[in-house]
């Protein structure tokens, strides 16, 4: 009986002194919630409303020396009523050396400052027009929006480290199937993107971004035939962000027709909206009390066929509050001059935003 009793014990403990493996305690689990009021007034078309702008659910892990993320998002991107639940990242990253590292999946392309930047901390009430609509969220070429991603492969990394270990230099070139997320190479060509940056003080980084590859199976009206639509895209850009204070350009070009919807996976070409468009941005936030209340201004323009008459153009002012680190407020107002509007008089008109942001 004292026999079986050890045994009885022994096979106990073995049960209950389980070692998790250190790749499950790594596992962290996240996630942000975006909550929005929105109002405009152009003449003839007013509307304000409430919008549930995003949801994220993240996992974040490390195997040996690979980070990886999986993240799911829902949006309205079709429209209010219309929400879309979607795998958004999902890679992996070699990191053992921080002047080359590999990343595999679907994740951000290498294009842009402000494509990679977190909607939350991004501070405004959306991405720059022009990057929406050049850096692959509502795409001009109606690749389904995608917020900047793609499926591909892509070294980075940076060198010639300071006395202070600051490194300098930045590279970054990536090779995708340019269709967005969740998708295949519809035309066996590979969209291939690269960026370069200097980061000569503490704070700043000045750089480069070139694009080069098509979207396939695209409708020509004219034919009926199904075409590879080529993209030939370049951006040049600067940013300061240092205690809180952040200034923020870009200027992007694009060379290749659009579809005949932005977004929502069209892929008809509509050859009226040209084959160039460009567009830039400039912004500044600056703390008005620190860690606490931010004051900000912005000015931006989009250009679908890179001529005036078919630009939108915003002025931007707003606040961001900080309840916590982890719970925001933001508020803006917007004059806006939109010359695709075909009166004329009726080109310019109020644009007001209010976001509840919050992270886990």
């Amino acid at each position: 009986m004292v026999l079986m009793a050890l045994a009885i014990s022994v096979s106990a403990q073995e049960k209950t002194s389980i070692e998790v493996p250190q790749w499950v305690k790594n596992i962290k689990f996240s996630g942000y919630g975006m909550l929005q009021y929105q109002g405009q007034d152009p003449e003839g078309n007013h509307s304000n409303t409430f919008n549930l702008r995003l949801a994220r659910f993240i996992l974040d892990g490390k195997i040996a020396d690979f980070d990886w993320r999986a993240q799911i998002q829902g949006t309205n991107v079709t429209g209010p009523g219309q929400p879309t639940v979607q795998l958004v990242d999902l890679y992996a990253e070699w990191r053992k050396y921080p002047e080359f590292k590999v990343r595999a999946g679907q994740f951000k392309r290498a294009f842009t400052y402000e494509n990679p930047t977190h909607p939350i901390t991004q501070g405004w009430y959306s991405y720059a027009m022009v990057v929406n609509n050049l850096s692959a969220f509502g795409d001009r070429t109606g690749e389904k929006s995608s917020g900047g991603r793609d499926i591909g492969l892509q070294i980075q990394g940076d060198l010639f480290p300071n006395a202070n270990n600051r490194r300098l230099l930045h590279y970054q070139v990536g090779v995708y199937n340019g269709e967005g997320v969740n998708e295949k190479d519809k035309d066996n060509r590979k969209d291939i993107i690269g960026g370069l940056w200097v980061m000569p003080v503490k704070g700043l980084r000045i750089g480069a971004f070139g694009w080069t590859g098509s979207r396939g199976n695209m409708l020509d009206p004219n034919t009926g035939e199904k075409i590879s639509m080529e993209k030939n895209r370049y951006a040049l850009s600067a940013e300061y962000d240092l205690n809180e204070y952040t200034f923020r350009a870009e200027y992007i070009h694009s060379e290749g027709w659009g579809a005949a919807a932005a977004g929502n996976n069209n892929r008809e070409i509509d050859y009226s909206k040209g084959n160039k468009a460009d567009g830039w941005y400039a912004f500044g936030i600056v703390p008005v009390i620190k860690s606490k209340l931010h004051a900000k201004a912005r000015y931006q323009c989009y250009r679908q066929t890179k001529e005036w008459n078919t630009s939108k153009t915003m002025y931007e002012v707003g606040l961001n509050y900080f309840f916590t680190k982890n719970l925001q407020l933001n508020a803006e107002y917007a004059r806006v001059n939109d010359r695709t509007i075909a009166n004329p008089d009726k080109h310019n008109y109020n644009f007001v935003d209010v976001e509840l942001d919050f992270r886990f």
